[in-house]
């Protein structure tokens, strides 16, 4: 089993930025990949983006592209999000989830946080 706790979430205007922080616990945290997923209401769940164990492999949703970073420390079982340039289409509530194999799909993780608040008014 993998504990995953989001925070960092809060309300922002349009164009500031933020951080999210997911902390792991559990299973060797190094041994997987790990990614940020976001849901806005009445929507799907959308791939934001994603980093294998080593942070060697990144890859974004087209949404984030340019604007939003994720990293990775395996020495603080901490995986990050920055998040810049944000828009009001940006909000939603978003989760950490972690991943024996990785991927850009929601099936492709096995374990999940619960989630932090994003707002970004305009």
């Amino acid at each position: 089993q993998v504990q995953l706790v989001e925070s960092g979430g809060g309300l922002v205007q349009a164009g500031e930025s933020l951080r999210l922080s997911c902390a792991a616990s559990g299973r060797p945290f190094r041994t997987y990949g790990m990614g940020w997923f976001r849901q806005a209401p009445g929507k799907e769940r959308e791939f934001v983006a994603a980093i294998d164990w080593s942070g060697g492999f990144i890859s974004y949703g087209d949404s984030v592209k340019g604007r939003f970073a994720i990293s990775r420390d395996n020495a603080k079982n901490t995986v990050y999000l920055q998040m810049n340039s944000l828009k009001p289409e940006d909000t939603a509530v978003y989760y950490c989830a972690a991943s024996r194999l990785g991927g850009t799909r929601p099936g492709d993780y096995d374990y999940w946080g619960q989630g932090t608040h994003v707002t970004v008014s305009s």
